[in-house]
């Protein structure tokens, strides 16, 4: 009998992390979470076996005294838009401690040749940058799972949700709305077996706008809400005040108003929307679905 997978997860705390944690312990994995702080509770991985290390991406020297501390040979790791060169340095530290393989939470908004992706799509850009990095330090042994929209993007608006007005630029751009869960159950399905292709793109199985959206949520929340279409300055400014850095905020705001879909329209569509079911052989949770188990965190 095969021994089990050893495998080190970057990203733990984090709702995708957490799920991927449990599904490969799961599967039979040997599971460590690598996080800043170790004593952090994870409440959602219960009473799972599983080591803890300290470790932070930006630095590289934790990253690989924590995998020699593990022993763990694959790596589950997200792109941190702060570094500028891919994270080869972080990388270099995962190859030198051990790690074999790699698995990237990247993004279904790369598409075609990654090293024709021009910096100005920051988003793609920027995992990008760290998926031509992998390649360089590991070889062919990686793969970028590419999931496109998350149903908890939704959260962003929470404020104005609980005030019945949202602002948007664009209330009919469409979106596939995945559950961050069948994301983590894919990842932590991967990680447990191995992956076999290079690109596992995720789409979620809803297609609605953010107008039928909002009044999915509308209806879950009991509440009445509002949209009021603001223009593109208005719509970076507010999107820079719930977080996100300028670039990613210009780059979204044109990606929402300059077409009504970027997601069907590509080859890796349709497989996936199967890939859910094919890595889990569950049905993938829809957008209404994953509010009512989520509704909580509106009112948080």
């Amino acid at each position: 009998m095969a021994s089990p997978r050893n495998v080190i997860i970057f990203g733990a705390t984090g709702r995708i992390g957490s799920v991927a944690a449990l599904k490969a312990y799961q599967e039979g994995a040997k599971v460590t979470l690598a996080m800043r702080d170790p004593l952090k509770p994870i409440p959602s991985l219960g009473d799972i076996v599983t080591e803890k290390v300290r470790a932070d991406l930006t630095k590289p020297e934790t990253v690989q005294t924590a995998v020699r501390q593990s022993g763990a040979t694959t790596a589950l790791i997200y792109a941190i838009h702060e570094m500028p060169d891919g994270m080869r340095r972080t990388l270099v530290a995962l190859k030198e401690g051990g790690i074999e393989s790699v698995i990237l939470l990247s993004s279904f908004t790369v598409q075609g040749d990654i090293h024709a992706i021009p910096p100005t799509d920051i988003v793609p850009y920027i995992h990008a940058k760290v998926e031509i990095a992998l390649d360089d330090v590991f070889g062919g042994r990686w793969s970028a799972v590419r999931p496109a929209y998350f149903a908890s993007n939704a959260l962003q608006y929470k404020d104005e949700i609980m005030q019945g007005d949202v602002r948007l630029p664009n209330a009919d751009v469409e979106f596939d709305w995945i559950s961050p869960e069948d994301i983590g159950r894919v990842v932590g399905v991967l990680l447990a077996h191995g992956a076999q292709e290079r690109v596992v793109p995720l789409v979620g199985p809803n297609r609605l706008s953010l107008k039928d959206a909002l009044s999915v949520i509308g209806r879950v929340l009991g509440k009445e809400i509002r949209i009021t279409l603001v223009g593109k300055e208005q719509a970076v400014e507010d999107m820079q005040q719930k977080g996100l850095p300028e670039p990613a905020a210009k780059w979204f705001v044109e990606a929402v108003t300059g077409q009504r879909s970027f997601i069907w329209d590509v080859p890796d569509c349709q497989v996936g929307m199967d890939n859910v079911q094919k890595y889990t052989h569950k049905t993938p949770v829809m957008f209404e679905q994953w509010l009512e188990e989520n509704k909580e965190k509106f009112a948080a």
